[in-house]
Protein backbone atom coordinates (compact mmCIF):
# COMPACT_ATOMS: atom_id res chain seq x y z
CA UNK A 1 0.00 0.00 0.00
CA UNK A 2 1.51 3.62 -0.72
CA UNK A 3 1.70 5.77 2.27
CA UNK A 4 -0.54 8.45 2.47
CA UNK A 5 1.27 12.28 2.47
CA UNK A 6 1.33 13.85 5.35
CA UNK A 7 3.23 17.19 5.44
CA UNK A 8 3.71 17.32 9.08
CA UNK A 9 3.92 14.49 12.14
CA UNK A 10 3.73 15.62 15.64
CA UNK A 11 5.14 13.37 18.56
CA UNK A 12 4.55 13.36 22.11
CA UNK A 13 7.69 11.33 22.99
CA UNK A 14 8.23 10.92 26.59
CA UNK A 15 10.04 9.16 29.37
CA UNK A 16 8.47 5.47 29.07
CA UNK A 17 5.96 6.20 25.86
CA UNK A 18 5.70 7.93 22.64
CA UNK A 19 2.38 9.28 20.86
CA UNK A 20 2.34 10.50 16.94
CA UNK A 21 -0.06 12.26 15.37
CA UNK A 22 -0.07 12.82 11.42
CA UNK A 23 -1.27 16.00 10.81
CA UNK A 24 -2.53 17.46 7.43
CA UNK A 25 -2.04 21.19 6.23
CA UNK A 26 -5.56 22.61 8.16
CA UNK A 27 -3.90 20.84 11.45
CA UNK A 28 -6.69 18.05 11.19
CA UNK A 29 -5.09 14.59 12.81
CA UNK A 30 -5.52 11.90 10.22
CA UNK A 31 -3.86 9.15 12.00
CA UNK A 32 -2.85 8.49 15.32
CA UNK A 33 -0.49 5.98 17.16
CA UNK A 34 1.11 5.31 20.06
CA UNK A 35 3.36 2.57 21.96
CA UNK A 36 6.40 2.14 24.72
CA UNK A 37 8.77 2.73 22.90
CA UNK A 38 9.63 6.05 25.08
CA UNK A 39 13.26 7.45 25.36
CA UNK A 40 14.76 6.13 27.28
CA UNK A 41 13.80 2.54 26.58
CA UNK A 42 15.06 3.96 22.53
CA UNK A 43 18.45 5.18 23.60
CA UNK A 44 21.01 5.43 21.56
CA UNK A 45 18.63 4.10 18.06
CA UNK A 46 15.89 7.07 17.94
CA UNK A 47 16.33 7.40 14.46
CA UNK A 48 16.31 3.96 13.68
CA UNK A 49 12.89 3.67 15.87
CA UNK A 50 11.16 6.43 14.25
CA UNK A 51 12.41 5.25 10.96
CA UNK A 52 10.43 2.03 11.75
CA UNK A 53 7.30 3.71 13.34
CA UNK A 54 6.37 6.41 10.71
CA UNK A 55 5.05 4.29 8.39
CA UNK A 56 2.49 3.64 11.09
CA UNK A 57 1.68 6.75 10.60
CA UNK A 58 0.93 7.29 7.04
CA UNK A 59 4.58 8.38 6.00
CA UNK A 60 7.32 6.54 3.94
CA UNK A 61 10.12 4.19 5.55
CA UNK A 62 12.75 7.03 4.85
CA UNK A 63 10.58 9.75 6.27
CA UNK A 64 11.18 12.10 3.23
CA UNK A 65 7.97 13.19 3.22
CA UNK A 66 7.33 14.81 5.76
CA UNK A 67 8.45 17.21 8.88
CA UNK A 68 8.42 15.61 12.41
CA UNK A 69 7.78 17.79 15.55
CA UNK A 70 8.77 15.81 18.54
CA UNK A 71 8.56 17.07 22.22
CA UNK A 72 9.33 15.62 25.66
CA UNK A 73 12.45 13.89 26.81
CA UNK A 74 13.36 12.94 23.41
CA UNK A 75 14.93 16.40 23.89
CA UNK A 76 16.54 15.50 27.43
CA UNK A 77 20.49 14.40 27.94
CA UNK A 78 19.19 10.69 27.43
CA UNK A 79 17.35 11.30 24.32
CA UNK A 80 17.96 11.71 20.90
CA UNK A 81 19.70 15.03 20.99
CA UNK A 82 19.12 17.27 24.06
CA UNK A 83 17.54 20.90 23.16
CA UNK A 84 18.78 23.24 25.79
CA UNK A 85 16.02 24.80 28.06
CA UNK A 86 14.63 28.66 27.25
CA UNK A 87 13.67 30.75 30.09
CA UNK A 88 10.63 32.57 30.59
CA UNK A 89 11.95 35.68 28.62
CA UNK A 90 10.58 33.30 25.64
CA UNK A 91 6.89 33.04 25.16
CA UNK A 92 5.19 30.00 24.46
CA UNK A 93 3.69 31.80 20.69
CA UNK A 94 8.00 32.53 20.14
CA UNK A 95 8.68 28.45 20.32
CA UNK A 96 8.33 27.90 16.32
CA UNK A 97 11.30 29.91 16.40
CA UNK A 98 13.89 28.12 18.92
CA UNK A 99 13.18 24.51 17.51
CA UNK A 100 16.20 22.34 17.82
CA UNK A 101 17.13 20.48 14.39
CA UNK A 102 18.51 17.07 15.00
CA UNK A 103 22.07 16.80 13.43
CA UNK A 104 22.19 15.12 9.65
CA UNK A 105 18.45 14.46 10.07
CA UNK A 106 16.70 16.88 7.73
CA UNK A 107 13.18 17.81 8.42
CA UNK A 108 13.32 16.42 12.47
CA UNK A 109 13.03 19.05 15.04
CA UNK A 110 12.86 19.13 18.64
CA UNK A 111 10.81 21.38 20.81
CA UNK A 112 12.62 22.84 23.38
CA UNK A 113 11.48 22.86 27.39
CA UNK A 114 11.61 25.75 29.61
CA UNK A 115 13.50 26.34 33.07
CA UNK A 116 12.20 29.26 35.22
CA UNK A 117 13.90 29.81 38.38
CA UNK A 118 11.75 31.18 41.76
CA UNK A 119 12.28 34.41 43.63
CA UNK A 120 15.50 32.17 45.67
CA UNK A 121 16.70 31.21 42.51
CA UNK A 122 15.41 27.61 42.92
CA UNK A 123 15.00 26.12 39.11
CA UNK A 124 12.22 23.98 37.69
CA UNK A 125 12.32 22.64 34.68
CA UNK A 126 9.53 20.94 32.04
CA UNK A 127 9.67 19.22 28.47
CA UNK A 128 6.60 18.01 26.84
CA UNK A 129 4.36 20.22 28.31
CA UNK A 130 5.56 23.74 27.03
CA UNK A 131 4.00 22.22 23.79
CA UNK A 132 0.39 21.45 25.66
CA UNK A 133 0.85 25.23 27.17
CA UNK A 134 1.06 26.71 23.77
CA UNK A 135 -1.85 25.07 22.71
CA UNK A 136 -3.92 26.39 25.21
CA UNK A 137 -2.39 30.20 24.64
CA UNK A 138 -3.41 29.16 20.70
CA UNK A 139 -6.97 27.80 21.91
CA UNK A 140 -7.11 31.83 23.65
CA UNK A 141 -6.30 30.87 27.23
CA UNK A 142 -3.49 33.25 27.54
CA UNK A 143 -3.66 33.50 31.51
CA UNK A 144 -4.09 31.82 34.93
CA UNK A 145 -2.55 28.41 36.23
CA UNK A 146 -2.37 24.96 34.73
CA UNK A 147 -1.98 21.78 36.23
CA UNK A 148 -0.18 19.08 34.72
CA UNK A 149 -0.46 15.94 36.77
CA UNK A 150 1.54 12.88 35.91
CA UNK A 151 4.20 11.38 37.64
CA UNK A 152 6.31 15.09 37.94
CA UNK A 153 2.91 17.30 38.00
CA UNK A 154 3.62 20.60 37.03
CA UNK A 155 1.65 24.16 38.06
CA UNK A 156 2.32 26.47 35.84
CA UNK A 157 1.49 30.10 35.67
CA UNK A 158 0.82 32.50 32.30
CA UNK A 159 0.40 35.57 32.20
CA UNK A 160 -0.41 36.59 28.44
CA UNK A 161 1.33 33.66 26.64
CA UNK A 162 4.55 33.89 29.17
CA UNK A 163 5.85 30.87 32.04
CA UNK A 164 5.74 32.90 34.90
CA UNK A 165 6.04 30.76 37.20
CA UNK A 166 6.18 26.64 37.43
CA UNK A 167 6.12 24.59 40.18
CA UNK A 168 6.95 20.30 39.90
CA UNK A 169 5.71 18.07 42.49
CA UNK A 170 6.77 14.29 42.57
CA UNK A 171 3.24 13.06 43.69
CA UNK A 172 2.76 10.39 40.68
CA UNK A 173 6.20 9.01 41.30
CA UNK A 174 6.15 8.65 45.12
CA UNK A 175 2.52 7.21 44.82
CA UNK A 176 3.97 4.27 42.65
CA UNK A 177 7.27 4.06 44.66
CA UNK A 178 5.53 4.02 48.21
CA UNK A 179 2.15 1.69 47.33
CA UNK A 180 4.88 -1.07 45.95
CA UNK A 181 7.94 -0.83 47.98
CA UNK A 182 8.64 -0.15 51.65
CA UNK A 183 6.77 -0.44 55.07
CA UNK A 184 3.63 1.84 53.27
CA UNK A 185 2.86 -1.08 50.65
CA UNK A 186 3.29 -4.14 53.28
CA UNK A 187 0.78 -2.18 55.29
CA UNK A 188 -1.72 -1.53 52.09
CA UNK A 189 -1.44 -4.57 50.84
CA UNK A 190 -1.53 -7.81 53.03
CA UNK A 191 -0.19 -11.07 51.44
CA UNK A 192 -2.67 -12.72 49.24
CA UNK A 193 -5.48 -9.56 49.28
CA UNK A 194 -6.44 -7.18 46.40
CA UNK A 195 -6.41 -3.39 47.42
CA UNK A 196 -9.75 -1.15 47.34
CA UNK A 197 -10.14 2.14 46.81
CA UNK A 198 -11.93 4.13 49.06
CA UNK A 199 -13.59 7.53 48.22
CA UNK A 200 -13.91 8.19 51.55
CA UNK A 201 -10.65 7.14 52.66
CA UNK A 202 -8.86 9.90 49.72
CA UNK A 203 -11.06 12.96 51.25
CA UNK A 204 -9.74 11.56 54.54
CA UNK A 205 -6.03 12.10 52.79
CA UNK A 206 -6.28 15.30 51.20
CA UNK A 207 -8.05 16.66 54.65
CA UNK A 208 -4.68 15.66 56.12
CA UNK A 209 -2.44 17.11 53.31
CA UNK A 210 -1.87 20.03 54.87
CA UNK A 211 1.48 21.60 53.36
CA UNK A 212 4.14 20.74 56.42
CA UNK A 213 6.48 17.56 56.95
CA UNK A 214 5.02 15.21 54.68
CA UNK A 215 7.24 12.94 55.95
CA UNK A 216 5.66 12.64 59.15
CA UNK A 217 2.03 12.50 57.08
CA UNK A 218 3.20 9.70 55.17
CA UNK A 219 4.31 7.75 58.15
CA UNK A 220 0.43 8.54 59.22
CA UNK A 221 -1.22 6.33 56.81
CA UNK A 222 0.76 3.03 58.07
CA UNK A 223 0.29 3.95 61.47
CA UNK A 224 -3.54 4.20 60.60
CA UNK A 225 -3.01 1.03 59.39
CA UNK A 226 -0.95 -1.31 62.21
CA UNK A 227 -3.73 0.61 65.20
CA UNK A 228 -6.90 -0.56 63.74
CA UNK A 229 -7.93 3.31 62.81
CA UNK A 230 -8.13 2.41 59.27
CA UNK A 231 -8.27 -0.95 57.10
CA UNK A 232 -5.80 -2.11 54.63
CA UNK A 233 -8.05 -2.02 52.32
CA UNK A 234 -8.43 1.90 52.45
CA UNK A 235 -4.52 2.80 52.89
CA UNK A 236 -4.04 3.37 48.64
CA UNK A 237 -7.03 5.71 48.72
CA UNK A 238 -5.76 7.22 51.66
CA UNK A 239 -2.14 7.67 50.38
CA UNK A 240 -3.02 9.18 46.93
CA UNK A 241 -5.77 11.87 48.93
CA UNK A 242 -2.74 12.69 51.15
CA UNK A 243 -0.45 13.42 48.06
CA UNK A 244 -2.39 15.48 45.86
CA UNK A 245 -4.07 16.99 48.79
CA UNK A 246 -0.49 18.34 50.62
CA UNK A 247 -0.09 19.29 46.30
CA UNK A 248 -3.07 21.06 46.20
CA UNK A 249 -2.88 22.67 49.25
CA UNK A 250 1.05 23.67 48.57
CA UNK A 251 0.10 25.93 45.76
CA UNK A 252 -3.60 27.21 46.63
CA UNK A 253 -2.14 28.49 49.94
CA UNK A 254 -0.10 31.24 47.69
CA UNK A 255 -3.03 31.89 45.25
CA UNK A 256 -5.81 34.08 45.27
CA UNK A 257 -8.70 31.48 44.83
CA UNK A 258 -11.53 33.57 44.69
CA UNK A 259 -11.84 33.07 40.88
CA UNK A 260 -11.85 29.39 40.42
CA UNK A 261 -12.12 29.79 36.33
CA UNK A 262 -8.41 30.59 36.64
CA UNK A 263 -7.19 26.75 37.30
CA UNK A 264 -7.10 24.90 34.33
CA UNK A 265 -5.95 21.17 34.59
CA UNK A 266 -4.60 19.19 31.44
CA UNK A 267 -4.87 15.53 31.95
CA UNK A 268 -6.40 12.07 31.69
CA UNK A 269 -9.52 11.54 32.36
CA UNK A 270 -9.41 9.29 35.90
CA UNK A 271 -6.33 11.49 37.22
CA UNK A 272 -7.99 14.47 36.14
CA UNK A 273 -11.06 13.70 37.88
CA UNK A 274 -9.06 12.70 41.40
CA UNK A 275 -7.67 16.28 41.13
CA UNK A 276 -11.33 18.03 40.51
CA UNK A 277 -12.55 16.03 43.57
CA UNK A 278 -9.55 17.11 45.72
CA UNK A 279 -9.80 20.75 44.40
CA UNK A 280 -13.69 20.48 45.52
CA UNK A 281 -12.99 19.27 48.65
CA UNK A 282 -10.53 22.42 49.02
CA UNK A 283 -13.13 24.78 48.27
CA UNK A 284 -11.93 25.25 44.55
CA UNK A 285 -12.25 23.98 41.30
CA UNK A 286 -9.83 22.75 38.14
CA UNK A 287 -11.91 23.30 34.48
CA UNK A 288 -10.41 20.27 32.90
CA UNK A 289 -8.73 20.12 29.00
CA UNK A 290 -8.32 17.79 26.93
CA UNK A 291 -4.51 16.95 26.25
CA UNK A 292 -5.11 15.71 23.26
CA UNK A 293 -6.86 18.72 21.92
CA UNK A 294 -4.23 20.95 23.39
CA UNK A 295 -1.46 18.82 22.22
CA UNK A 296 -2.79 18.94 18.75
CA UNK A 297 -3.53 22.74 18.49
CA UNK A 298 0.21 22.86 20.06
CA UNK A 299 1.84 20.98 17.20
CA UNK A 300 -0.55 22.95 14.59
CA UNK A 301 0.81 26.27 15.92
CA UNK A 302 4.54 25.18 15.44
CA UNK A 303 3.23 24.03 12.03
CA UNK A 304 1.90 27.23 10.92
CA UNK A 305 4.62 29.61 12.53
CA UNK A 306 7.65 27.72 11.95
CA UNK A 307 10.44 29.89 10.02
Amino acid sequence: MTPTHTPWIGVDWGTTHRRGYALAADGSCTTEASDDQGALTTRGRHAESLAAWLPTLGASADGTDCQVLMSGMVGSAFGWQEAPYVGPEVPLEALPQHLVHISGHPQRYIVPGYCVRDATGQPDVMRGEETQLLGAVAMGLRDGWFVLPGTHSKWVLLRDGRVEQLRTYMTGELFALLSTNGTLAAAAQPAGTEPLWSQAAFADGVAAGAPGALAHQLFACRARVVTGTMPASQALGYLSGLLIGSELQDVLQDLDTSNSSQFHLIGSPALAEAYQVAARQLGSALTLLSPRDVILSGFHYIQTHKA
